[in-house]
């Protein structure tokens, strides 16, 4: 049985720039980019947006593997967004490290490409380009392979330029392969990790405001249970911006990214089991793996750093109505494993939320695990559509998640049609369903659903669409799925054709 976890705060230990840090006394929600600029005095890492969309501020994070040994896994992250105590027993790497990694005291292949190739004009957002480039350097480095054009455009979504107007950075993306490599040993970083996992620290802030980071499962329950109002925290991407846009007070904070157990990601009986601290990076990977026809949703799901920050389960509980995983994992017919201390239950995802971000959690119940049947993926075409106004790292002003399963005479045997953007909570098209079943997989069954739509769903205006847009939208994406899933047509659409390179290279850098 694991030990209660203390109540008197402990420092927040981390690797950064060579040496251990012992930050103490720091508030639970005080991000790393302040404490760089403020604190550590290093204004390399700028603050442009505050909520995670710009990359002015992107750092890069390591940790070791799951068992506590190596090699190092490097992601980059943005700093504005993530809150200090969630560092202990990781490294963290900003653009002031780069330039020590040549022993010579030179600027980094990366560095010295951006100024080869004319990729800075007024520096501002200068460091979050290198910092996303030297992660996917090192990542391709590491495997020995050289990114193409579009993947280095895929690393670098998530930063914003207002000058240079990205042709040149793209350039400097592949001059820096080009130049005399030098790469991080990591191997010092690994033992200082080490060391660190030895005396883990899993209580930090103030007694006022305490940050309870377990390790166990068992220990999140019980303490899930004991403070049923505490603030669960995982990846911080959407919480993040509670306090910075916000100012909301978080109160008691209970992080789960450090439960081993919810890092997991596992196949069994035919289900594909994703754990509530799995990044959203991590868990659309295996999704795609296993539908890759989810694959552009995938890579159009914010950008590289929210993606390896943030967590999958965290997209789902937040409940958005806008949140872009909902409806593919809606059509994929997915559940949710539920928690409060010992016991379990699972709930279908369609039958969790309950109106705008309310859902069916008990009073100290959490999200376990998220899982995803995979058995019948073969019988079904299943299809996710986003429509925004910019094409990378925009909010959804349309989402839609689609499958359909036919029988051998071309009926619909079974739909599932699941939208975001059009209710207060993500939610299936159930009218259009009924329309469907039954019938012949043809153009006149789709206009039956097309206008069923409108007995579904009564969409709000904003200032992302109108009403009357979103609806013609969401019909229009019926005919789209129609389109490409009637008999004779290729399972892959020509946008997935374009992004395979990705998925080759292991994923998305």
């Amino acid at each position: 049985m694991s030990q209660p976890l203390p109540r008197d705060p402990q420092p927040i230990r981390f690797h950064f720039r060579g040496r251990t840090i012992e930050a103490r006394d720091v508030p639970p929600t005080r991000t790393v980019l302040d404490w760089l600029r403020e604190d550590a005095r290093c204004t390399g890492t700028k603050e442009g947006c505050n909520e995670g969309d710009c990359g002015a501020c992107t750092v890069a994070v390591g940790t070791l593997g799951s068992d506590g040994q190596g090699p190092l896994d490097m992601q980059t992250v943005n700093a504005c967004t993530r809150f200090l105590p969630t560092l202990h027993g990781k490294a963290l790497f900003t653009v002031e490290d780069l330039k020590g990694i040549d022993p010579a005291g030179g600027l980094h292949p990366v560095q010295q490409a951006m100024v080869d190739c004319h990729g800075s004009q007024c520096g501002f957002c200068t460091p979050g380009f290198v910092m996303s480039l030297w992660g996917l350097y090192e990542r391709h480095q590491a495997l020995g392979t050289r990114p193409g054009r579009i993947q280095i455009a895929h690393a670098l979504a998530g930063n914003l330029c207002r000058c240079t107007g990205y042709r040149p950075i793209l350039d400097a993306g592949e001059r820096m392969f080009e130049l005399p490599v030098r790469r991080l040993d990591t191997a010092p970083v690994a033992a200082a990790l080490q060391a660190l996992e030895d005396a883990p620290a899993r209580c930090h802030g103030s007694r006022a405001q305490p940050f309870f980071a377990p390790t166990r499962l068992d220990e999140l329950a019980a303490l899930r249970a004991q403070r049923p109002d505490a603030c669960l925290l995982a990846g911080s991407t959407d919480i993040g911006l509670w306090v910075n846009k916000q100012l909301r007070e978080l109160g008691e904070i209970i992080y789960l990214g450090d439960v081993q157990e919810l890092q997991r990601i596992e196949e069994d009986a035919g289900t594909l089991r994703i754990g509530a601290a799995v990044s959203l990076e991590a868990g659309w990977r295996a999704l795609v793996a296993r539908c890759p026809s989810l694959e552009e949703l995938w890579l159009r799901f914010a950008s590289p750093p929210v993606r390896q920050a943030g967590t999958l389960v965290g997209n789902l509980a937040n409940g958005s109505p806008i949140g872009d995983a909902a409806p593919a994992l809606m059509a994929l017919d997915a559940e949710l494993v539920l928690r409060h201390g010992a016991q379990q239950r699972q709930l279908p995802l369609h039958d969790f939320y309950l109106g705008y971000m309310k859902n069916r959690l008990a009073s100290g119940e959490f999200i376990e695990a998220l899982l995803v049947p995979l058995t019948p993926l073969p019988q079904w075409q299943v299809r996710a559509y986003k429509v925004s106004k910019r094409f990378d790292s925009d909010i959804s002003a349309v989402c839609a998640g689609l499958s359909v399963r036919l029988d051998g005479g071309g009926e619909v045997a079974d739909v599932r049609i699941a939208f975001g953007g059009m209710a207060g909570v993500v939610q299936r098209a159930r009218q259009a369903e009924d329309a469907l079943c039954g019938k012949h997989w043809t153009q006149d069954a789709i206009v039956l659903a097309q206008q069923a739509l409108a007995a579904d769903f009564q969409p709000l205006s904003d200032l992302r669409a109108s009403s009357g847009y979103r609806m013609q939208v969401a019909q229009n994406l019926l005919q789209r799925f129609w389109l490409e899933t009637r008999a004779g047509q290729p399972l892959p659409g020509a946008a997935c054709r374009v992004w395979q390179g990705v998925l080759d290279e292991g994923g998305a850098a």
